[in-house]
Parts: C-alpha cells; sequence; structure tokens
C-alpha cells in the first residue's frame, strides 16, 4: 500500500529503511510516492517461479536478456527504487558484478497481483513503466487466471486467459505460454 502523499520520499530514504537481512516488507519509490508491500502469498511466489523458469529457458535459446527476480532495487530514473516481481534485464546491461543501478531498461516487467498492490500495479507503476519505454508490462492474477498485457502506447491493457506470447526484439520466435497450463500449475492442479 502506498504511504500517505504528504511527504514526499528520497531514494536516499527508501534505501536507508531497508534491511539487508530482510526481503520484505518491499519499499519501491516511484516520483517521490513510496510504495510499501507486505511478504506475497503462496499462489503468488508460485506464479513467480513458473514465470521465471519459461523465460529462462526461452531466454537461454534466444539469449537478448537475462530473467531476473526481486528483490533487487532498479533505479531506471533517478530518484526511483523498483523491484518489479520478475524481469528482463537486457543483455548489455547485464553486469554480474555491477549493481542493480547498473540497469537503465528493461525489455518486460512483470508484477503478480496481490490484493494491497493492485492500484499500484495497474495505474502507478504501469504509467512508469510506459514512461521509461518499457515495451511490454504484464500483470498477473493468479486469483482470476489472466494476463493484463500492457504495450507502450496502449490506454487499455489486452487480457489474456488462454495463450499469450512474448516476441523481444532481434528474436526469430516468440515464447508461446499456454495460461490455462500455467495457472494449474501455480494451482498445483497440474
Amino acid at each position: 500500500m502506498g504511504m500517505p502523499a504528504t511527504k514526499r520520499w528520497t531514494a536516499e530514504e527508501v534505501r536507508a529503511m531497508q534491511d539487508e537481512d530482510r526481503a520484505w516488507p518491499r519499499y519501491e519509490l516511484i516520483d517521490g510516492e513510496l510504495l510499501v508491500t507486505p511478504a506475497p502469498t503462496w499462489s503468488h511466489q508460485e506464479a513467480v517461479m513458473h514465470l521465471w523458469r519459461e523465460l529462462d529457458h526461452y531466454l537461454r535459446g534466444h539469449p537478448v536478456g537475462r530473467p531476473v527476480v526481486s528483490p533487487a532495487d532498479i533505479e531506471l530514473e533517478p530518484g526511483t527504487v523498483l523491484q518489479p516481481d520478475v524481469f528482463v534485464v537486457p543483455t548489455e546491461d547485464v553486469r554480474p558484478h555491477g549493481t542493480w543501478r547498473d540497469v537503465r531498461s528493461l525489455l518486460l516487467a512483470i508484477e503478480v497481483l496481490s490484493p494491497s498492490s493492485a492500484r499500484y500495479d495497474r495505474v502507478v507503476k504501469r504509467r512508469f513503466f510506459q514512461r521509461k519505454g518499457v515495451p511490454e508490462y504484464w500483470i498477473v492474477d493468479p486469483h482470476s487466471r489472466t494476463v493484463e498485457r500492457w504495450r507502450l502506447t496502449d490506454d487499455r491493457p489486452e487480457v489474456l486467459d488462454s495463450s499469450m506470447s512474448w516476441h523481444p526484439a532481434g528474436v526469430a520466435e516468440p515464447l508461446v505460454l499456454d495460461l490455462e497450463t500455467f495457472f494449474a500449475r501455480v494451482h498445483r492442479e497440474a
């Protein structure tokens, strides 16, 4: 949930609040607004794990980027601190011995929806990712078994429930996700 908008937070203040030994609560900062997220649910983490696996498998054969899961403090512009649940860093920004601040762009950002984060995922973060030129932003909803796909110029998401594809620039064939199978795995039905 967001903190009251009366205080404009800085990235330094957010980093000072974080405990390096704990991943939760998660602190993020967009346009001075502090977003605090509690620990995720089991289905949330299952979705994150399965998304990362699918992306990792695909990107090993099409090495245009690396999939990563949070916690990871991404600073796509000064004064921001973001931790997308899953994201793909372009190969040229991958610096295994660098810091998260070395990441200057993303090929894909994914948030797995939680009741406490729905407004921020759909409005605040979505607008930020579109503004920063992230080609695709997915909001994965384990409860409704849908994915909202946002592209750069979209005013409304494409809502998908059976299958979807991701086709990053420079790759001949897309990643195709069977969403019914994906959500069955998330809910341990398959």
